[in-house]
């Protein structure tokens, strides 16, 4: 605020300030002094006017003359300030009283001395009369002197001391104020002798400024002021001569630019040119990339598509490997296009970043899930982790986020031999003061690889550069997956960094500031989840505190060990007790578990009813699928997904609950689908692929052939090439609709099949009247995706079920399998022979009871029979009986019209196991 002040408001203050505390101060202090010396006087005047009563009442107190005692109380009322006047007796019974009623309460005490009690208004006086007192009087009696005649009361107004006061305080208000005027008047005479010099000079300075600089200061009647108003003088001397120098020198620089002008029109002429071949030339690049995209990608399609195709037919051995080499070779070819067409549209500016929600957890863990089967080859930990505070729902591009996040784990893969490689995701800081609130989110990726020094370090993301560039290094690439990923991070406003130590690993790291989206309700723990008990054995640390916070997230109660042996002692200990654990999460390896060995504890566990979920590395599941009971369902790859984890929990907590995939069938008519390609090899690749899975397939190679299509034939979809020669996609597509607003049609979803990848591709597409796109190479899971997502149809042949395994009927499938059954029972033959026993001594019980529920239609009780049946067979050798009853359990739980075929099938499976036990020893 002082700040602000001027110099005229400075003086005031600093005179006027001081002045005015020393009135208030002096002033307060003599009146309230004056006050205090009024109150003493009007206290004395009191006492002495009890004392001098008490003579003159006591004669009157001992005869009891009341009259004399009325007439010294009405003379005592002429006292000033006296306002009542009472004798009492010496019991204090009221004798005389004159004047009102008194207004404060009579004194305390019965003592020999005055009393007195004050307020505001008036004070109150009690004094006894003795006898001595009638002595002063000269009426002498003798032995009265100390006997208690009476009391003498009085009571003395403050109105008259008050006004006093009133009248003493407003004088020295009056003083005050008249002091404080005097001063400011002499203030302000003061602050103009020093503020009019000042506006002069400010008026002098703002000409100088404004160009005036022949303006000059006069003297100002002040020495400092004077030297002031001299150097301002000097200053602008000064300042004029420069300008006339500067004058002359822009004369002649002026001169110079005319002599030049012809000169520079020339070059502006040249650079114009030279701006227009460089944006031709930035257009060719970009023209270039997207033919170059589309002519690599197009081959690429062709020798992927077929060699999958090609790896379902009958092959030796020999050429199966050479197929799979193939097609490893055609995704690395891919893979490092990719990464050359997003280098060349960063360098271009060309990428442009979507912002839309994703959940954080689910990004890291797909990442996890698709490189560790590159890590489970090298016995790789793979390990992600999400603090509790860090938001899982974010806005930003989850695909490009997951690029970067794909590079740096894969670089730590290639460069680990051995140990873990752990992704961690942590709120740096949060900022709640926009409306859609930001996160700092810092994602690292750690290894225990070989590290770099701080030279390689140096070289790490420059362009087409690795850090370890000798003949002998193992890994491959291009060296630019870390220069995307920087370019990437900065692009979306973020930071990428490194930290490594030779020999002992590296910390790649990345902090990006995101917005937050709506929490997805999948995320809070589920209801059949809730509070129920899990134990889980892991024996990696860091992979088992993973584990133990995703059972957390998902509202169980988690119990972790790391030997089987615990784990299976406290589950037996707290069976059928309140503490009893229902579900058991089993982190295994071949090495530190046999599948044999896996089987009988699973068996020992289940019997305890406690159901078992096995966790184990990718490269080794088709060991532990046979140990399994129902591996589909309680058999997932490590990492652990959290929404897989909490699915198969619920799904073993609750088998009635059946999940409709995605690519489960809607209707039982095949889609027809136009295809439309240039390219021969891409147009059979695609119409073989529907054909197999159950399509209606017109396939046409122009975009002319498919307008004369679309008009005479009715389809469901079409799937239409962008690049064509005569007449591409977009056109075809426009021409498509226009015919089909003139016919007033329901548009035909389209359906573009591109392999360019360049920016704003899809907008272009979808601008041009297409409904989706998708990328080449085309696998055939995107195939059914599409067309279930745009027709509503199912291909038939690509229901994806992944809650329980494929069946095979007929004589596909052996009636009973002495080997399967020794192998389930943990290499048993004894057991083996008993729970086959067991099966076959309820198998006729449990076929009447089948047939009883489809006679009553009770459905439940069919389901639950079935489910029954379907569990014994998973411990026994009988794997057409196992297969009939998935069948039926599956087509009973959704409801299938084909239900009642597979009941028929199931018992006639039935039959077959009772025949083939009675004829077998």
């Amino acid at each position: 605020m002082l700040k602000n002040l001027g110099i005229k408001g400075r003086v005031l203050l600093l005179t006027l300030v001081p002045v005015s505390l020393m009135a208030m101060v002096l002033g307060g202090y003599f009146t309230w002094l004056q006050q205090s010396e009024l109150e003493s006087q009007l206290l004395q005047r009191g006492e002495m006017i009890a004392e001098q009563l008490a003579p003159l009442v006591a004669p009157a107190m001992g005869r009891n003359d009341t009259a004399l005692l009325n007439r010294i109380a009405t003379e005592a009322l002429e006292q000033p300030d006296v306002r009542a006047v009472a004798f009492l007796s010496a019991n204090h019974q009221p004798l005389v009283h004159a004047g009102p009623s008194m207004l404060n309460l009579p004194p305390l005490g019965n003592s020999t001395q005055l009393l007195q009690r004050s307020d505001v208004d008036a004070t109150r006086y009690l004094l006894p009369v003795f006898g001595r007192h009638r002595n002063l009087a000269g009426d002498i009696i003798p032995n009265e002197a100390h006997r208690l005649l009476g009391w003498v009361e009085l009571e003395l107004s403050h109105n008259n001391m008050l006004l006093r006061g009133y009248r003493s305080l407003f004088a020295s208000l009056l003083l005050i104020g008249a002091g404080l005027v005097f001063t400011t008047l002499l203030a302000l005479r003061m602050s103009r002798t020093i503020n009019d010099p000042l506006d002069r000079i400010k008026q002098a300075v703002a000409q100088l400024k404004d160009g005036q600089l022949h303006t000059r200061l006069p003297p100002l009647g002040s020495h400092e002021l004077d030297e002031l108003a001299s150097g301002i003088n000097r200053m602008a001397e000064t300042l004029q001569n420069a300008q006339e120098e500067l004058q002359h020198s822009v004369d002649q620089a002026t001169e110079d630019v005319r002599q030049n002008l012809e000169t520079i029109e020339i070059q502006n002429l040249e650079l114009d040119l030279a701006r227009k071949e460089a944006l031709e030339a930035s257009r060719i690049k970009s023209e270039f990339l997207a033919n170059m995209s589309h002519e690599i990608r197009t081959p690429l399609n062709g020798i992927l598509g077929f060699t999958h195709l090609l790896q379902k037919s009958e092959l030796t051995p020999r050429q199966f490997d050479y197929l799979g080499t193939i097609e490893k070779s055609a995704d690395n070819l891919l893979g490092i296009i990719n990464e050359i067409l997003d280098f060349s549209k960063i360098e271009a500016g060309k990428l442009v970043l979507d912002t839309i929600p994703f959940n954080l957890r689910d990004l890291l863990q797909d990442t996890l899930t698709i490189l560790a089967p590159a890590a489970h080859e090298k016995n790789l930990e793979l390990v992600s982790l999400v603090y509790r505070d860090t938001p899982l729902s974010l806005m930003g591009d989850p695909l490009r986020l997951k690029q970067i996040l794909t590079n740096l784990v894969n670089n730590a893969v290639k460069f680990t031999r051995e140990g873990t490689i752990a992704v961690r995701a942590m709120l740096e800081d949060e900022d709640d003061n926009t409306p859609e609130g930001f996160v700092q989110l810092r994602i690292s990726v750690q290894d225990t690889g070989i590290g770099l020094t701080s030279q390689d370090v140096r070289a790490l993301f420059q362009a087409f550069s690795q850090a370890d560039n000798s003949l002998s290094r193992q890994p491959g690439g291009t060296g630019l997956g870390l220069v995307i990923s920087k370019r990437l991070v900065e692009q979306m406003g973020g930071e990428i960094g490194v930290e490594s130590t030779p020999g002992e690993g590296s910390v790649f790291w990345i902090s990006v500031k995101l917005p937050k989206a709506r929490d997805d309700a999948e995320d809070l723990p589920g209801a059949p989840l809730l509070g129920r008990r899990v134990a889980v054995l892991e024996k990696h640390d860091l992979a088992r505190q993973a584990l133990q916070h995703q059972l957390e997230d998902c509202g169980l109660e988690v119990t972790p060990f790391t030997s089987l042996e615990n784990l299976t002692n406290c589950v037996t200990s707290a069976h059928q007790t309140a503490l009893a654990i229902h579900l058991v999460v089993l982190g295994v390896t071949a090495h530190e578990m046999p599948p044999e060995r896996l089987n009988q504890h699973i068996w020992d566990l289940e019997h305890l009813d406690c159901k078992v979920l096995v966790l184990c590395p990718t490269t080794e599941q088709a060991l532990f699928n046979a140990s399994v009971p129902n591996p589909h369902s309680q058999l997932q790859a490590k990492p652990a997904c959290t929404r897989k984890l909490r699915r198969a929990l619920a799904d073993l907590i609750n088998p009635q609950h059946v999940r409709h995939e995605p690519g489960e069938p809607t209707a039982s008519r095949a889609p027809r689908i136009l295809c439309v390609d240039d390219n021969p090899a891409n147009l059979l690749l695609v119409q073989t692929l529907l054909e197999d899975m159950g399509a209606q397939v017109i396939a046409v190679d122009s975009g002319y052939a498919a307008v004369k299509t679309v008009k005479s034939h009715d389809f469901d979809l079409v799937l239409m090439d962008v690049q064509m020669p005569g007449m591409d996609g977009r056109e075809t597509t426009e021409v498509i609709r226009q015919w089909e607003s003139e016919q007033h049609l329901t548009p035909l979803p389209i359906v573009a099949l591109t392999a360019h990848a360049m920016a704003n591709e899809k907008r272009a597409l979808l601008h041009s009247g297409m409904d989706d796109y998708l990328t080449k190479p085309i696998s055939e899971r995107q195939l059914a995706q599409v067309v279930l997502k745009w027709t509503g149809l199912a291909l038939r042949n690509q229901v994806i079920d992944n809650t329980h395994e494929p069946i095979h009927h007929g004589n596909q499938l052996a009636v009973l399998d002495p080997d399967e059954g020794l192998r389930l029972a943990a290499g048993k033959p004894d057991l083996a022979i008993d729970m086959l026993a067991m099966l076959l001594a309820s198998l006729e019980a449990d076929r009447e009871a089948i047939q009883q529920s489809r006679q009553a239609n009770d459905n439940n009780a069919l389901i639950e029979r079935v489910h029954r049946l379907h569990g014994a067979t998973r411990y026994c050798g009988v794997p057409q009986l196992r297969a009939a009853c998935q069948r039926s359990e599956t087509l009973l739980k959704q409801g299938s019209a084909h239900a009642s075929t597979a009941l028929d099938e199931l018992d006639e499976a039935m039959s077959r196991l009772a025949e083939e036990a009675r004829s077998t020893p």
